[in-house]
């Protein structure tokens, strides 16, 4: 496990003259072993502080400590999953496991590496998969192979960039159901830095909920998520508990949304 200290981060893009502030004095700490979400609208700058996080981008403002360490570039401690997948085209699904159990556990044989493999597929379903291509795979079973690979590593941080946001929903729901498993299956809770813009899921998943603001991103608001583990999907969304809480992220959100386009009014009637 680890702790995770984002510090007065703020992250300023120029392209030709131009100045566009994506991210503005964030600051936030998650604690060992903890599930924290980033909830924002698109464009807010969650995308960007997760590569932050993750070393590949460098703040203009701000530190990131990792246990105490600050952050300088990627590094073996920290998994990521995106969106897009990220396996390798040409390796199968079972090559692509193999080929980061190897590269994070230099002491194991092969025999040991591709039994770790196979133990990863069947966690996600997908040992008469194995010799699949990543191009053969449908969207779900991508992001199982992506998952668990990350699992595989053994990182101490979890970063998460929507991983789940290109999927149905059906195909959503599972693969929250299988984050959650994998997760809470070990011995110790990884720390988990997640970021989505769906307000049930962020409820879901989290034991707290960072609220991002519009462009430039900043941390409007950080929720406690009070409700037990291991949750009942069903039984949790119709409690009161979970309505009302759902509902204040949907105010604040919105509420910043309408802030949003107040500003971008402004500036429109100032070019007219």
């Amino acid at each position: 496990m680890a702790t995770i200290d984002l510090q007065n981060i703020s992250m300023i893009y120029g392209v030709n003259g131009t100045r566009h502030v994506a991210l503005e004095s964030v600051n936030l700490k998650i604690r060992d072993g903890e599930f924290v979400s980033l909830l924002g609208p698109s464009g807010c700058g969650k995308s960007t502080l997760i590569d932050i996080v993750a070393g590949l981008k460098t703040p203009e403002h701000g530190t990131v400590l990792i246990d105490d360490e600050p952050v300088t570039g990627p590094g073996p401690d920290r998994g990521v999953v995106f969106q897009d997948y990220s396996l390798f085209p040409w390796m199968t699904a079972f090559e692509n496991i193999c080929f980061a159990i190897e590269h994070t556990n230099g002491n194991l044989t092969r025999k040991e590496i591709e039994e770790r493999t196979e133990a990863y597929l069947d966690l996600v379903g997908l040992r008469a998969y194995r010799n699949s291509y990543p191009n053969t795979l449908s969207g779900g079973m991508r992001q199982r192979v992506s998952i668990v690979r990350m699992f595989s590593m053994n990182p101490k941080v979890f970063l998460m960039d929507e991983p789940f946001g290109a999927l149905d929903s059906l195909n959503r729901i599972y693969m929250q159901d299988t984050l959650l498993h994998l997760w809470s299956g070990g011995e110790e809770h990884k720390t988990v830095l997640f970021v989505t813009h769906d307000v049930d899921e962020a409820l879901q998943l989290s034991d707290r909920i960072a609220v991002m603001t519009p462009s430039p991103g900043r941390i409007k608001e950080v929720i406690d998520v009070p409700f037990p583990r291991p949750r009942c999907r069903k039984t949790l969304s119709a409690s009161t508990e979970y309505s009302t809480l759902k509902s204040h992220l949907l105010s604040v959100l919105y509420c910043e949304m309408l802030n949003e386009i107040e500003r971008q009014e402004k500036g429109l009637k100032g070019l007219a």
